[in-house]
């Protein structure tokens, strides 16, 4: 008995040790398709969890509480045979320092994605040439996902990973496939990693590095500092909107953090919030209803 529960340690302890990097959930929705059998949509589902959650992204070894937690929900549009044409929505959150409290860190709704798939194919990525839309759309928001949580803990800690992501793109530019080319638009995959990756947009990760680790996980030690380094983020980002009022990635940022920020605001130690409500409303308009209810 002793020497299986040492099996079962040490097994434990290997799982712990090569643990991939994300904890991802994907879930499929086919109700506009038509029709009864939907097997091929579940052998779908099943294949791409399999796909994002066993492959080795990156080269350091996450422990269990390491993962990334993160949703990728694909609304399927229409089908053709085995062509589909379909919406694709990427959520991630990562759990603030000393606390049970899950926050956002990247929220993104793709909906130029068309794929072609056939039941029980293989889904490989294969780093040297573009084979599959489908592979290629959940390798370059898995570098994102990883990008993005990186941010919140370094400085440019993302970098790297926005540049495999970019790798990704660039090897699917020729495929026809919209969403990978300057031409097809403003809110595209194009554009989100080209800004990610453009000195021009440096706040950015300043924002995301502050607003995180130097805030939100402070929060059980100091809230008031906290609540200052995030009101510092928020200040960053009206920099970068005062240079560029109209950068995308201001609202991708707003996107994710715009209903936690009001619970930030509106709660916990007094902060002035005239200012931070006044650059809130200028950085992200639409969002002006939920700025006026910070008291």
């Amino acid at each position: 008995m002793r020497n299986i529960v040492k099996i079962v340690l040490f097994l434990f302890a290997v799982s712990q040790l090569n643990a991939q990097e994300l904890n991802c959930t994907v879930t499929i929705n086919s109700d506009k398709i038509p029709g009864s059998n939907k097997q091929i949509f579940t052998t779908l589902e099943n294949s791409l969890n399999d796909f994002i959650n066993q492959t080795k992204w990156t080269g350091y070894n996450y422990k269990n509480q390491e993962r990334i937690n993160c949703n990728m929900s694909i609304i399927i549009d229409e089908q053709n045979g085995s062509a589909f044409k379909a919406n694709l929505q990427v959520q991630s959150s990562r759990t603030v320092y000393n606390s049970n409290y899950s926050t956002p860190v990247f929220n993104f709704k793709d909906a130029n994605f068309s794929f072609e798939y056939n039941e029980f194919e293989p889904l490989v990525y294969n780093a040297t040439i573009f084979e599959s839309n489908l592979v290629s759309m959940m390798t370059y928001y898995a570098y994102v996902i990883l990008g993005m949580d990186a941010d919140t803990f370094s400085q440019q800690g993302g970098i790297p990973f926005f540049t495999q992501a970019q790798d990704v793109l660039v090897q699917a530019q020729q495929s026809g496939y919209s969403g990978w080319n300057q031409s097809d638009g403003p809110r595209t995959r194009f554009s989100l990693i080209d800004n990610l990756l453009s000195p021009t947009y440096k706040e950015f990760h300043t924002a995301m590095y502050y607003y995180h680790l130097r805030g939100l996980d402070l929060m059980s030690k100091d809230s008031k500092i906290a609540k200052e380094n995030i009101g510092d983020a928020i200040f960053t980002l009206k920099n970068l909107y005062n240079s560029r009022p109209n950068a995308f990635l201001l609202r991708v940022f707003m996107d994710s953090k715009s209903d936690e920020i009001v619970e930030i605001f509106s709660d916990g130690p007094s902060y002035d919030t005239f200012e931070l409500k006044e650059d809130l409303i200028r950085i992200s308009p639409l969002n002006a209803e939920k700025w006026n209810s910070i008291k």
